[in-house]
């Protein structure tokens, strides 16, 4: 079946950009002001393209030449199905002769558009710098960099897991049974996702399409480490490989459950946010997790069933070997948390407080447009050169939607606005007038977003006017403001959800707290430590407000993974060695495959910075190295130090621990 599933399912993960949506409509607050203006705009017969802004420059001087080509250039656009009707006549530079410019809509996809204009433009005179920016231009050259995501990607990623799983089994035939589970399970997420995507149940963009590929192959990859880890063991306890099975199934299916709930519902607490992209990463990533769930537990154990002892050759499990668990560095990390278990705890919290009191280096107050990109692109150099010679926001308009009676005042409220260039009526319909304001400054920059700012407070004075805001500008604007809004909204909702899954699945509501806490902390410590490396090692010019709210919901819901497969462990080995040695027999146990488990999520994050995004290379730092530190630090030392420390009162209300077991002065359990 799960064949048949990959032969179908397959073909769809390099299909997935047909049905991706990447302009500025699949990012848009819902309910802002800058939206609403968008949908009025609808009204207006010719406010369906995108503006592309051809700007030329020539620092000596533009030549007569130039004028030629470029005026060429316009009549061929002009008549050109790339463009919509309005292409604006060449104008030069208002104080300077050495740039020209012109104002192209073009219709239909802005990236297909943008790509045959630049084709058109491509023998200009020699000396003559051409460019094509403006918002066209910035959609143009964000496909472009999401265009390889579906090879580059998964190639990066499927290489690096692979190296893991060959350093971690020892073995050549485990590794490529394990990402052929992962495999399959992203081609079932991308069926699912190009089928709802096509129908528009959901929308999909680059941003979350590249998520959807890590969370897999991380997610599959993590449950099948924790799978194979407890066949391996209990190979080792029964003859048969079919009742190995059944057993490791058994022994696994609470946890891996529990994790994937977890990260579901951690997921889909963005369908709380008021931002299109976060919403729809949501079920989108909901999905991938589930597909990962699917193939690990149905596909990855019966494949392993068939191959049996072979799988693990050349060192093979035989029945009644010993487990060397005890015997490597979990086992002396264990016997540490023994001996001084308060002193583990208490060093190891302060270690996370350090970085954690950088937290407020981190600065999310959202970026320009123009700096999203880790490479310089045409769109940023032509929007340079644009604002060096032109008004800043010229060929991205804020646009004024008002009361046509209001025209005249809305119009003189405009134009009395600091930072407003030029405003003029541009059309009306159905009582309505919508005004373009051209900035001085550039579209994206926060003296535009201040300009913004006080274009709506000075409109919305306009008795009777019902002016709103919208263009560009401010549709940055309203997103870094609702991207803040879901960051104090989201956070607790994922708090609360993960809470309740943890007493679910521990029986238990000390226990649940604690782990949050300490999830929590490593979050801060993180983010941190990201404060100060993107800042002074990176050089980044900031980030935008979704990166804290997408980093705290993966790490948050990832994190708690480790500590899930953890605690499960510890929970069934207290009932019958009480809590301080479940414990420490749960860590041993379990050290190697969950540092492994941590080790491929991280890498695999990590490949989500080969794509020259600022906000992608900045959540693969920011997950990859909480995952290491929650692996690490938080479920190696942190929770199994405090674990121990409280004794069997961390299962509060439960009598776990408590009912059977007394602890003795030498550590052993008694019975009591």
């Amino acid at each position: 079946m799960w064949l048949a599933v990959g032969a179908v399912g397959g073909p769809y993960a390099g299909m997935l950009s047909d049905v991706a949506e990447n302009d500025s409509a699949a990012f848009l607050p819902t309910s802002a002001e800058s939206t609403e203006v968008q949908r009025l705009q609808r009204q207006f017969a010719d406010t369906g393209a995108v503006p592309a802004v051809v700007v030329a420059e020539r620092p000596e001087g533009i030549t007569p030449a130039d004028r030629a080509f470029l005026e060429d250039a316009r009549s061929r656009l002009a008549d050109a199905d790339v463009t919509a009707p309005g292409v604006s006549p060449v104008l030069p530079a208002p104080a300077d002769d050495a740039a020209l410019r012109l104002v192209a809509p073009v219709a239909g996809d802005p990236g297909e558009s943008v790509e045959r204009i630049r084709g058109m433009l491509a023998r200009a005179p020699a000396g003559l710098d051409v460019y094509v920016t403006g918002p066209a231009g910035r959609v143009a050259d964000l496909s472009e960099a999401f265009s390889g995501i579906d090879g580059l990607l998964l190639l990066v990623a499927g290489s690096v897991v692979a190296v893991i799983l060959v350093v971690v089994y020892r073995s050549p035939l485990l590794p490529l049974l394990v990402l052929l589970s992962a495999v399959l399970a992203l081609g079932l997420a991308s069926l699912v996702v190009y089928l709802l995507a096509d129908g528009g149940v959901l929308a999909l963009n680059g941003q979350s399409q590249g998520i959807l590929f890590i969370l897999v192959f991380g997610a599959a990859t993590d449950y099948a480490l924790l799978l194979v880890s407890r066949y391996r063991e209990e190979l080792r306890a029964v003859p048969g490989r079919g009742d190995a099975m059944l057993r490791a199934w058994r022994g696994t299916i609470e946890p891996i459950l529990a994790s994937a709930g977890t990260v579901i519902l951690g997921v889909l607490c963005l369908l709380f946010s008021e931002l299109n992209s976060n919403r729809d990463l949501g079920p989108v990533a909901a999905i991938g997790i589930a597909a990962a769930l699917l193939a690990s537990t149905t596909f990855l154990p019966a494949v392993l069933v068939v191959f049996g002892r072979v799988a693990f050759w050349p060192f093979r499990p035989h029945t009644g070997t010993r487990k060397p668990e005890s015997e490597g560095v979990w086992g002396r990390i264990a016997g540490r948390v023994d001996r001084t278990p308060r002193a583990v705890w208490l060093v190891t919290t302060v270690a996370l407080l350090v970085p954690a009191a950088f937290l407020p280096q981190f600065e999310a107050s959202g970026t320009a447009e123009s700096e999203l990109f880790l490479e310089r692109v045409e769109s940023v150099a032509g929007q340079e050169v644009l604002a060096e010679y032109f008004p800043g926001g010229a060929g991205a308009p804020t646009v004024v939607i008002a009361d046509a009676d209001a025209t005249g005042a809305v119009l003189r409220a405009t134009r009395a606005v600091d930072g407003v260039a030029e405003a003029e009526p541009t059309g009306t319909a159905r009582g309505l007038v919508r005004i373009e304001a051209v900035l001085t400054a550039p579209a994206d920059s926060d003296a535009a977003l201040d300009t913004v700012q006080r274009l709506r407070d000075s409109v919305h004075a306009v008795d009777g006017a019902q002016a709103l805001v919208g263009g560009t500008t401010a549709v940055q604007l309203d997103t870094i403001r609702t991207s803040q809004r879901d960051l104090a909204v989201i956070i607790p909702i994922v708090l609360a959800v993960v809470f309740a899954v943890l007493a679910l699945l521990l029986r238990a509501l000390l226990a649940p707290l604690l782990l949050i806490g300490t999830v929590v902390l490593s979050f801060a410590a993180t983010m941190g430590v990201a404060g100060l490396v993107f800042e002074y090692v990176f050089g980044f010019p900031g980030a935008d407000p979704a990166v804290p709210l997408f980093g705290f919901v993966f790490l948050v819901a990832l994190g708690i993974d480790y500590n899930i497969f953890l605690m499960t462990r510890v929970r069934e080995e207290t009932r019958t060695k009480g809590t301080r040695q479940g414990t420490l027999h749960g860590l041993t146990v379990t050290g190697g495959v969950i540092t492994s488990a941590g080790v491929v999520l991280a890498a695999t994050f990590s490949a989500l910075a080969v794509l020259p995004l600022l906000f992608l290379a900045q959540i693969a730092f920011i997950v990859a190295f909480g995952v290491l530190l929650d692996t690490l630090v938080v479920r190696s030392l942190l929770v199994p130090a405090l674990t121990v420390d409280i004794g069997g009162r961390v299962w509060w209300p439960s009598r776990l621990g408590r009912s059977r077991f007394r602890t003795s002065h030498s550590g052993m359990p008694t019975s009591t």
